[in-house]
């Protein structure tokens, strides 16, 4: 068996009943803290029913920070001020760049579907109010971590608490997420009885 750190296509997922603010800031972070690591965020997806409001709000606030360059599905486009036009494969891409591929969806369902087939399983996320899509994304979500309401600059073995890192892998077989040095200690079971 061999121990894999992935890459990170890293996803948003701002639902309907997010915080704008809070999804402004989480998107921020996670785009523009450091953009060529593996837990930066590389796509964003938004419902619909937020997206006219929510994506001018973010590409304003993002490019006080730093310019990020948009590429994006049709209809989120014409919410957004400036961009280019996505293809299928931005939103597998990796950029490690100023760069974001946007998708506006129409339901939660279609939201993790699109994540699913695009993810490389490493950290994604969603900006909620609502309990059951919260519960539900994660449920339904194949990713070595899975948040609610945070960045997934998150992902990270010594913010975990495991010391040094060592990467992150996103294989389900053994170790998965943050690896510190326990995830190449193999062990030894030790098991007394008495006659069973």
């Amino acid at each position: 068996p061999v121990i894999e750190t992935g890459v990170g296509n890293c996803t948003i997922f701002v639902d309907e009943s997010a915080d704008l603010d809070m999804a402004t800031r989480i998107v921020i972070n996670a785009k523009t803290q450091r953009p060529s690591v593996c837990n930066a965020a590389e796509s964003l997806v938004v419902h619909a029913k937020i997206a006219d409001e929510f994506l001018p709000k973010l590409q304003n606030e993002i490019n006080k920070v730093h310019e990020v360059e948009f590429r994006a599905d049709e209809r989120s486009l014409k919410a957004l001020s400036a961009g280019i036009p996505a293809t299928d494969e931005d939103f597998g891409m990796e950029f490690l760049d100023y760069i974001l591929s946007v998708k506006t969806v129409d339901n939660l369902d279609e939201a993790i579907e699109h994540i699913n087939t695009y993810s490389s399983r490493h950290s994604e996320s969603i900006v909620t109010h609502d309990y059951f899509n919260a519960q539900k994304f994660q449920d339904e979500i194949d990713a070595a971590a899975v948040y609610v309401n945070a960045s997934t600059r998150f992902t990270d073995g010594f913010v975990f608490g495991l010391g040094a890192e060592i990467g992150i892998s996103t294989q389900k077989l053994h170790a998965r997420g943050p690896m510190g040095l326990e995830a190449l200690t193999s062990t030894k079971y030790l098991i007394d009885g008495c006659g069973q």
